[in-house]
């Protein structure tokens, strides 16, 4: 998993409530388990007219925000159906941050798991983040997760939460597999005892 500790860069306003994982990436591209791909179906029906052509007015299709790293959003980001799926599109994408008011417990979890920040900030916060999103290309968030900070254009500074586990996975691009091997020495030397000891296992 890549590491996330300081990022720079433009940050999308997506000013809707509730947005849940079948509008982050719809049932139709759930046939892969692949992790690579799922960008191109990020908020497709959203992104995209009924003859695949793309809609201008929604957010990611705009120039301004076409390499957007962070995304500003509504309330309740992530709710419905448990997909992994999501997370993977939004990374897929280049989002590596969602800022909102509150997520959906397990979309929440699985961003940490795929090297995602989600962050929660109040609603005067995000209000202010909001306006700097608005802004377009020409004024980018800094998202300082060792400090956990987010730095606006003008130098204001929002403070955020953040989990200590949780931050050390994503300081050192750790997820299940990773810490898992960490423990590497010792599991291989349980093997070899267990083997000794149970030659018939």
């Amino acid at each position: 998993m890549e590491k996330f500790t300081k990022l720079t860069g433009v940050a999308a306003p997506l000013p809707i409530m509730n947005v849940d994982t079948d509008m982050i990436i719809p049932k139709q591209y759930l046939k892969t388990i692949a992790r690579t791909g799922l960008g191109k179906g990020l908020f497709s029906e959203m992104r995209y007219r009924e003859d695949g052509s793309e809609n201008p007015e929604f957010v990611l299709n705009q120039p301004a925000y076409r390499q957007a790293q962070i995304l500003v959003a509504g309330d309740n980001f992530g709710c419905g159906s448990s997909r992994e799926h999501a997370p993977w599109a939004l990374l897929d994408f280049g989002l590596r941050c969602i800022i909102s008011t509150s997520f959906a417990d397990i979309f929440y979890n699985n961003c940490f798991k795929n090297g995602i920040l989600p962050i929660k900030v109040t609603q005067a916060e995000l209000d202010r983040l909001m306006d700097d999103a608005v802004r377009g290309a020409n004024a980018t968030l800094t998202v300082d997760l060792e400090a956990q900070e987010i730095r606006g254009p003008d130098g204001g500074v929002v403070k955020f939460d953040i989990d200590p586990f949780r931050k050390h996975c994503l300081l050192n691009g750790l997820d299940d597999i990773g810490l898992t091997l960490q423990k590497a020495e010792k599991i291989d030397s349980y093997e070899k005892a267990a083997a000794q000891s149970r030659p018939w296992a």
